[in-house]
Formats: structure tokens, sequence, C-alpha cells
């Protein structure tokens, strides 16, 4: 099993910045790439950014230019650095890690993001 604690939500103005950590343990051999998701009322959960082991990076368009997604691979831990936030921003995001299997996808709990306008 892989587990993943997200950190780092929080209330902030339109403009803000904020960065969401993802702690990842367990079996992270089975990892090959990891990212963030989000999810807003009403709407279905979407990609955000992901990252890959080789550090390959991909963005949603909503978000390139003003987020970056990084890892430390020391402390087996992933960021999503958010500037220049704006009130669509606002969701429940997500930490996500995916194997080579489609049983090998793990999701963390979830850390609320508002962004005030």
């Amino acid at each position: 099993q892989v587990q993943l604690v997200e950190s780092g939500g929080g209330l902030v103005q339109a403009g803000g910045s904020l960065r969401l950590s993802c702690a990842a343990s367990g079996a992270l051999f089975k990892i090959n790439a990891m990212g963030w998701y989000r999810q807003a009322p009403g709407k279905q959960r979407e990609m955000v950014a992901t990252i890959t082991n080789g550090g390959s990076t991909n963005y949603a368009d909503s978000v390139k230019g003003r987020f970056t997604i990084s890892k430390d691979n020391d402390k087996n831990t992933m960021y999503l650095q958010m500037d220049s936030l704006k009130p669509e921003d606002t969701a429940v995001y997500y930490c996500n890690a995916k194997g080579d299997y489609v049983v090998y996808n793990y999701w963390g709990q979830g850390t609320q993001v508002t962004v005030s306008s």
C-alpha cells in the first residue's frame, strides 16, 4: 500500500499564493508518477498537474504559468506551488500516485483551497 498525506491548504485572497505538500510513504516502488487533482463543488475531479519519476511534468491549461509541481525524492514529498490564485481555483485538492497497474492508484484525503475575490 501507499499512503499519501496532503497539507498546506487554506484561505487566501485572489492574487495570493499557497504551497501544497503531499508526503508519500509505504510501497513507493510501485509508483512511477504522482499528481495533483482538484474537485470544486458540483464539478468533476480534474487533473491539475502531474510529474513522473523522471521529472517530466504536465499541467492543465487553466494553471499553466501560475502553478508549479515539483518533488523532493529524499523526503518522498511532492509539492504544488500555486501563485496568482483566482477564485475559480477554489476546490479540494487531492494528491495522487500511480503505477503501471490499474490497482496501483492511490489518493490522499484532500485539502481545501479557498480563494476569495
